[in-house]
């Protein structure tokens, strides 16, 4: 062989070792003015696709070109972003470019994944059923959790996730609450039924063009079944779950509930809160975030009420929360949203006669507890059946954490704090309830 020949068999060989290089699971993190924002590439197959797990975004749709001298070209169109970068032994060394903003990105193998502890493991000391209900034309899939020598007398929870569409787990960040609760519920005696939400897993399913109406609709429903194998039925939620808990209560269609971070103020007054505190943690000036948090306000008031809008060019603010407001008021004409302006449970409580137990942690970002929890205490009937209180040091996930804020969730290696476990079941078994 030629030394010509074999130099190009060496290139031919090296070309080869790039490409398979460049497949499988590649993971890095973008560094945005402080704060790191991981991405994960899959690379194989004839479909790749990339995860942003900070976000509890998955399977994004990319492209990919392989070059020559161990260049990998990634396209993200649905994001108008892309991704160039060379391949160094050990790692993938490249930029990450997004609306005209350029960023270092290295990609090393495979994906470090937090921890989850908590996560339940077989054999399991009770049963599992796969089962189905339906709500009129919707079919709900779930499963029945039955502890060990269960009987009509066993307590039993219909489990009813949060805001969008979550599976029967529901599951975020790779956490899966639902899933150690039910675990931690069977093995003291109590029977749970979790389900996955309407339109879960339906590519052309929007969970907007429904309300909290519907999903508490599809809870009932789910309550009724459990109804028709245990004597005592309740309703266990989390954020919107917890509303929809108390909703269902006022109805006196639940035999006892279990609201966990339930949103009782309106949902008007738990955006502003939302938005101020979000607001604050950027960094705004507070004149300009109490300017606009009264101009969205305004704007929610408006949407529940009538009237006119406000005209966002009347306010010294800076162009970036004008436009966030323009997207605002186009988010509220979607009939999910326009529904949860107007739920107010302030309205509700004195229907409410079953026993409730309300939890809400002291450093929730999304539903706050001192305002939400007193709303309960002041508006439900005194009873001794009932308990409300809050939970030092935890967040809207009930995890232990050091801020509250929504980007530690997929960190923090705890999916639920055991002490709310035990009162859970504390209180359940308590004679009152």
């Amino acid at each position: 062989m030629s030394k010509r020949v074999l130099i190009t068999a060496i290139m031919f060989l090296s070309a080869i070792s790039f490409a398979a290089a460049q497949t499988g699971v590649w993971s890095g993190k973008l560094d945005i003015q402080g704060t790191e924002l991981s991405l994960v590439f899959h690379l194989d197959g004839d479909k790749p696709t990339m995860d942003s797990p900070d976000q509890g975004v998955k399977g994004i749709p990319i492209q990919v070109e392989r070059k020559g001298a161990g260049v990998i070209s990634i396209s993200i169109p649905s994001l108008g972003a892309s991704y160039e970068g060379t391949w160094l032994i050990r790692q993938i060394a490249g930029t990450f470019s997004q609306m005209n903003i350029s960023l270092p990105l290295t990609l090393t193998p495979g994906e470090d994944k937090p921890k989850r502890p908590q996560t339940p493991t077989g054999p399991f000391p009770y049963a599992t059923e796969e089962v189905a209900f339906c709500n009129g034309d919707i079919v709900l899939n779930g499963t029945l959790t039955l502890p060990d020598g269960y009987s009509r007398t066993t307590p039993a929870l219909v489990m009813v996730t949060g805001s969008g569409q979550q599976n029967r787990d529901e599951e975020l960040f790779e956490h899966k609450p639902f899933a150690v609760i039910a675990d931690a519920l069977a093995r003291a005696g109590i029977a749970t039924l979790r389900y996955d939400d309407r339109g879960f897993g339906e590519n052309a399913a929007s969970c907007y063009d429904w309300t909290t109406e519907d999903f508490k609709n599809d809870a009932l429903a789910g309550l009724m079944f459990l109804k028709e194998r245990f004597d005592k039925a309740g309703v266990l939620g989390h954020s919107e779950g917890g509303t929809i808990a108390l909703m269902i209560a006022a109805e006196q269609k639940a035999d006892f509930i279990i609201s966990l971070a339930g949103m009782v103020i309106s949902g008007a007054e738990t955006l502003v809160d939302q938005s101020r505190i979000a607001l604050a943690r950027e960094g705004f000036p507070q004149e300009t975030i109490d300017t606009y948090c009264k101009v969205i306000g305004q704007a929610y008031d408006v949407k529940v009420h009538g009237g006119r809008m406000p005209a966002i060019e009347n306010y010294d603010l800076p162009d970036a929360l004008k436009q966030n407001y323009l997207a605002v008021l186009a988010q509220i004409q979607m009939p999910y949203l326009a529904h949860f302006l107007s739920l107010d449970m302030r309205k509700l409580l004195d229907r409410i006669t079953c026993p409730v137990l309300a939890l809400n942690g002291t450093r929730d970002v999304q539903v706050n507890a001192e305002n939400n929890l007193n709303a309960l205490i002041n508006g439900l009937a005194a009873s001794n059946s009932n308990r409300i209180e809050s939970v030092e040091g935890v967040n809207h996930l009930f995890q232990h954490c050091d801020t509250g804020a929504v980007t530690e969730y997929r960190l923090i290696e705890q999916t639920i704090a055991p002490e709310v476990l035990e009162t859970m079941i504390t209180w359940i078994h308590s004679p009152q309830s």
